[in-house]
């Protein structure tokens, strides 16, 4: 399956977002006794992801600390997810803090893909919400583009498989479209560090090798998508009218 083009809007720190945390101090989200998610003033002290708390609080003593909440971290990303269904109709969240649209068809209506990504990511960071905008072939290729700087890059088509070549293979599941496995681990043994290098590889070996994950993983590096985005169908307009006579 070729890749669709793809925009994918970025909430950077969205757990650490959606528990009110400021930017500017110190905070992070902890999941059984690990950070899960922080703030760039934590990361400035030395916090990072996966860390356990207690060596994170001996870097920042001062780390306000807050529990996950995912299903709290999916309504609050229902506002964003709303801002840019009002430009792209079908929109598909890919986790709270990430989703991503078909961009072809509303590219053409606001005449270009560059256009498209700055009126959506102004209309997010409107409503007070830092983002980014990435647009490429496919989720995984938009999703590093959106972090690509701090207002995302627009990566021409076709040439998604360039793109991505730099990245080290522990990006793989940056937009989350592999399912939990050792892949980046195995590949590092075995001396395959970049997309570049793993997408090098011969895609029937790849499969024999690492089986069906590590075929899907492959065509990520390659600049390929394993599916088209997963896009949830428009709001039903639950809006009433009620006429009623005139007064006497």
């Amino acid at each position: 399956m070729s890749s669709a083009r793809t925009l994918v809007a970025w909430c950077p720190d969205w757990p650490v977002v959606a528990v009110g945390a400021d930017a500017g101090t110190p905070a992070a989200v902890v999941f059984g006794g690990r950070i899960t998610a922080c703030t760039a003033a934590a990361r400035e002290s030395g916090v990072r992801r996966g860390q356990r708390l207690r060596d994170a609080q001996r870097h920042c003593p001062v780390l306000s600390v807050h529990a996950e909440d995912p299903e709290g971290d999916a309504r609050c990303f229902e506002q964003v997810a709303a801002i840019v269904e009002s430009f792209c109709p079908r929109v598909e969240v890919v986790r709270p803090g990430l989703c991503a649209v078909p961009a072809r068809g509303p590219a053409h209506y606001f005449g270009g893909e560059q256009v498209l990504a700055d009126l959506i990511r102004e209309a997010v960071v409107q409503r007070g919400f830092e983002c980014a905008v990435g647009v490429a072939d496919g989720v995984f290729a938009a999703a590093l583009a959106a972090r690509k700087g701090p207002a995302g890059v627009v990566v021409p088509v076709g040439e998604a498989a360039r793109f991505l070549a730099p990245y080290p293979v522990s990006v793989l599941d940056v937009a989350r479209t592999l399912p939990d496995l050792d892949l980046v681990g195995l590949l590092g043994r075995l001396g395959i560090r970049t997309l570049g290098e793993f997408a090098e590889l011969p895609a029937g070996s790849v499969l024999t090798r690492f089986g069906v994950d590590g075929a899907v993983a492959h065509r990520l590096a390659s600049g390929l998508e394993p599916r088209p985005p997963a896009t949830r169908p428009p709001g039903e307009d639950l809006t009433a009218v009620m006429r009623l006579d005139p007064p006497v």
